[in-house]
């Protein structure tokens, strides 16, 4: 990762990672693992992927088609340099852009200038935006300080980004002051001191894991009632009202988070208090 005119070795690390469940495709009657197979609707008939090339489309049904030889020509030169073009606030980088996520950490001979970069970043509440090569493709990337060292993020190039213009958002409607007050004291009712991921869970997965238990050991699957639809919003005005006082109530009923102990609540102290000096407290 290069910093003006400093070198800084880095490795990169898989930050994170998908527990949604997979399925495999089973033929009904012999209960065995389909074979899916590749057809050419126009020859009529299963085509080898020897014989395979890859195409763009220019027209409807209309392909350019290019070698792989072609393609790999094609590519940018590769590069192990992340390059740094500049420095912006965290804030001012909308979420959209965000693809996914990857850790940063020193590589042999370069731990004083990463602490350093991390250091002087976390200080002034900026983030590196830098270009690198991977693959072939290259990429735009967002470095940043996370925890006592950098995470980079994958980002979208702004024509990859569809303009929010094009998206139909209806008639333009008269907000009531009334309305916009209780919708600030919902808000308020439902807002934490710092976010806390670990309270979240995935139902579908875990009733799904209890399905497949179940399945293993013989047991029926019980397929529960489809929920009613809730009913069309009529009233906004009793509606939030309605949603103030459940609010109350499950406020009352709703138990302390497990990472509230003391040691987490200074953990997650420190930790804000980290984000806050990253990028104003504003986090992906």
């Amino acid at each position: 990762m290069s910093f003006g005119l400093v070198s800084i070795p880095v490795r990169l690390y898989v930050a994170t990672h998908s527990e949604q469940p997979s399925f495999n495709l089973i033929h009904g009657v012999c209960k065995s693992r389909i074979k899916q197979q590749i057809w050419c609707p126009s020859c009529e008939r299963t085509v080898e992927r020897s014989e395979l090339v890859k195409g763009r489309e220019v027209a409807k049904d209309q392909y350019v088609l290019f070698t792989d030889e072609e393609l790999k020509a094609l590519e940018a030169a590769a590069s192990q340099s992340l390059d740094i073009q500049e420095f912006v606030p965290l804030a001012d980088v909308d979420p959209v852009y965000f693809q996914d996520t990857h850790y940063l950490g020193p590589d042999s001979g370069g731990e004083k200038a990463y602490q350093l970069l991390a250091e002087a970043m976390r200080d002034t509440g900026m983030v590196a935006l830098a270009q690198h090569v991977s693959r072939g493709k290259e990429r735009l990337v967002l470095i940043r300080p996370f925890g006592d060292g950098l995470s980079l993020h994958t980002l979208y190039y702004a024509d990859e980004v569809r303009d929010f213009d094009e998206i139909e958002r209806g008639a333009k409607a008269t907000v009531k002051p009334a309305e916009t007050t209780l919708a600030r004291k919902l808000i308020e009712q439902l807002a934490a001191d710092r976010f806390a991921p670990q309270q979240y869970h995935d139902h579908w997965r875990e009733r799904l894991q209890e399905a497949v238990d179940r399945k293993v050991t013989g047991e029926e699957v019980a397929i529960p009632e489809e929920a009613p639809a809730r009913a069309k919003v009529i009233d906004l005005m009793e509606a939030l009202k309605q949603s103030l006082a459940r609010e109350s109530t499950h406020a009352a009923r709703r138990p302390v988070p497990a990472a509230a102990t003391a040691g987490g609540e200074r953990r997650a102290a420190g930790g804000a208090q980290r984000t806050a000096r990253a990028g104003g407290g504003k986090k992906k």
